[in-house]
């Protein structure tokens, strides 16, 4: 044990003085300060009623179980879920390999040879010296690069923001992925209803046809209102099969965000039977922590900022220590005795003299990718303002837009009932009354397509808002435990061990 404190001891001594410049060193670049943005007091169109939901699970309240499930679904297994994952895992592992170059790199091994020595070379061996001999050797070497002007701390804090944006790099992928889910369900649950809207007129009209038939037959009515019967019929029977083409496209996109093989889905309360959730509260200001795409934003931009202090320490000087210990022996058995031992311990200082502007290229290109993440920084704050007075605007629009629609549709039945009442009693032409009820057919489509607008531009705002039902929504995905940098915190935590 002594001998082997003694090994130690270069060790110590190596560790202690790097220790010590370590600590008396500098950070060079400049330090992350957010950046100020300007940020409207209020958004444009703020509704007069809005509730705080930002932290609830706002698609359980559609009242719908299938989509509930659906949305549970998708966050299990949907694939991007599970990429954004795996690529927290990738830049977790990129941190930690960083990071590792603030500590002494220690490594050790065993080395043995059988050489021969030339007998005619220079100096000779001396007489009765046998050429051939055994090499046996046991070191243990260290390594350091004391970060005496913060290189390696500069690119720690770079790699750390890294890692943080990419985490919420994978809560906006949650986000999207919920807010898809329930836009797709809801524009499926759109389509059926326009189909039984299409369905039921087609029905109806068929009926109409086979009247005039018998009519026709009779001499009750001419071929050109039997003609126009009949073309009214085809024109909603071909409505069907386009129709049944966009909810089966419909269905094979919501199947792959499941992370399911296309086919059908599953449906629950019909369109009209669903909630509608209310309109979420908050403050523009609030949207830089709700939402993970600009948290993401500006964690690259600390990554970017970090970088530049990474590259202005090229230019000065490079600080390493080196030390060996161990055992050297010609033979095996005498490899571990006290006689055996070797050790050795250097410094040494490198500084760059002339680099053909390689360094100060570095440094450009560092300062430019800053202001590079900086504008994206500010370019992602503006669409994010853009996205929710869009969502507000057209939830507000869409409502409004409904209620004329009703008013439309209950005008269009009393025309529609009018008209044939006007054409059975010989008062107008078949024409008005296929015009009555195209009209009535075109404005029930337009009414349930304005409807599932309403409902879309409730999802497209609770999307644009954020909040923290994000995280809520993440724990659901099953990654929580499966993956340690996915876990709620897990990348912070470790990243905050640099500091």
């Amino acid at each position: 044990m002594r001998g082997f404190a003694f090994l130690l001891r270069p060790l110590s001594t190596l560790l202690l003085l790097g220790l010590g410049l370590a600590l008396g060193g500098c950070l060079l670049g400049p330090d992350y300060v957010r950046p100020t943005v300007p940020t409207p007091a209020t958004f444009r169109f703020e509704p007069g009623e809005a509730a705080d939901v930002a932290n609830a699970m706002w698609w359980e309240q559609f009242q719908d179980p299938v989509l509930n499930d659906l949305i549970a679904a998708a966050l299990a297994d949907n694939k991007d879920v599970k990429i954004a994952a795996a690529r927290v895992d990738q830049f977790l592992g990129q941190f930690v390999t960083t990071r590792s170059a603030l500590f002494p790199q220690i490594s050790a091994g065993f080395e043995a040879s059988r050489q021969r020595a030339s007998i005619a070379g220079l100096p000779t061996l001396p007489p009765g010296v046998n050429p051939v001999f055994n090499d046996f050797r046991a070191p243990l070497i260290a390594s350091w690069e004391i970060d005496f002007f913060g290189k390696v701390r500069r690119q720690t804090e770079s790699a750390r923001a890294s890692l943080l944006a990419t985490e919420e790099g994978r809560r906006a992928t949650i986000l999207s992925l919920v807010a898809s889910v329930a836009s797709a369900y809801i524009n499926l649950r759109d389509l059926d209803q326009q189909l039984a809207i299409a369905k039921a007129t087609t029905e109806s009209r068929a009926g109409s046809v086979a009247v005039f038939q018998a009519r026709f037959s009779g001499g009750d009515v001419s071929q050109m209102e039997l003609a126009q019967s009949q073309s009214e019929y085809e024109a909603s029977l071909a409505t069907i099969p386009q129709i049944e083409t966009q909810i089966a496209l419909q269905e094979d996109s919501l199947s792959v965000l499941l992370g399911q093989n296309p086919g059908p889905i599953l449906r629950g309360r019909e369109l009209t039977e669903l909630e509608v959730p209310p309109v979420p509260a908050g403050l523009p200001s609030d949207l830089l922590t709700r939402r993970p795409d600009l948290r993401q934003a500006e964690q690259n931009l600390i990554a970017a900022n970090a970088l530049i202090g990474a590259a202005r320490a090229l230019y000065f000087p490079s600080i390493s220590l080196t030390g060996l210990f161990g055992t050297e022996s010609g033979q095996f058995s005498k490899l571990f005795t006290g006689p055996a031992r070797i050790w050795s311990y250097a410094g040494s200082l490198t500084v760059p003299i002339f680099t053909a502007g390689s360094i100060s290229g570095q440094v450009s290109q560092a300062e430019a990718q800053q202001q590079q993440a900086l504008f994206q920084y500010q370019q992602a704050i503006q669409t994010a303002f853009q996205e929710v007075e869009d969502a507000l605007i057209s939830l507000q629009k869409s409502r409004e837009q409904l209620v004329v629609e009703g008013r439309q549709i209950d005008a269009l039945k009393t025309y529609s009932r009018l008209a044939r009442l006007r054409y059975e009693g010989g008062y107008t032409s078949y024409i008005e009354v296929l015009d009555a009820e195209r009209s009535l057919f075109n404005a029930q489509l337009s009414y349930t397509q304005t409807n599932g607008l309403v409902f879309t531009s409730l999802i497209s705002l609770y999307k644009a808002m954020g909040g923290g039902w994000v995280i809520e929504a993440e724990r659901m995905t099953g990654q929580v435990m499966q993956h340690g940098a996915a876990a709620p915190g897990t990348a912070e935590a470790a990243a905050e061990q640099s500091q």
